[in-house]
């Protein structure tokens, strides 16, 4: 099966592996000439948080998720790496719970691919992982690859 979209998912926290979730991203769309698809997915609080915070006036214009995701830090250094490594790349938001947002992602952008980040996890951590991550692994219609963070 050839990878030609990766949905590579980002989300709050996500900002401490940025380089990693960039690098590991490049690694697999660089050979296969595939278009990531950069998803930032905001819950309903982190939306309105993030809408504040970058000024948009919602007097005057509709502010879509896509809107906010274009504006976002996090989405714009990944767009530099992208860029850098000349990966065609687009951007998509959404608004709802993390896990079953980025499935959904998944299948309207028909994804080949999902790339998801993560925390490595004690072994008490593993039996509880209840994640965003493990949500996506089980439903993601589909092969996922999970990108561990160094830290804790």
């Amino acid at each position: 099966m050839a990878i030609e979209t990766i949905l590579l998912a980002v989300g709050p926290g996500d900002i401490d592996r940025l380089d990693r979730l960039a690098e590991e991203t490049v690694d697999v769309a660089g050979p296969t000439g595939a278009t990531v698809v950069l998803g930032h997915v905001f819950t309903k609080s982190e939306y309105e948080d993030a809408v504040s915070k970058l000024d948009f006036d919602r007097e005057r214009d509709r502010v879509s998720a896509d809107d906010v995701a274009n504006r976002h830090a996090s989405i714009r250094k990944l767009v530099n790496a992208f860029k850098n490594a000349e990966i065609r790349h687009n951007i998509r938001g959404a608004v709802g719970p993390h896990g079953e947002q980025i499935v959904e992602l998944a299948k309207e952008t028909d994804a080949d691919r999902v790339i998801v980040g993560g925390r490595r996890r004690s072994p008490t951590g593993k039996a509880v992982f209840g994640s965003t991550a493990q949500e996506v692994m089980l439903s993601a219609p589909c092969p996922v690859t999970f990108v561990r963070s160094d830290t804790k």
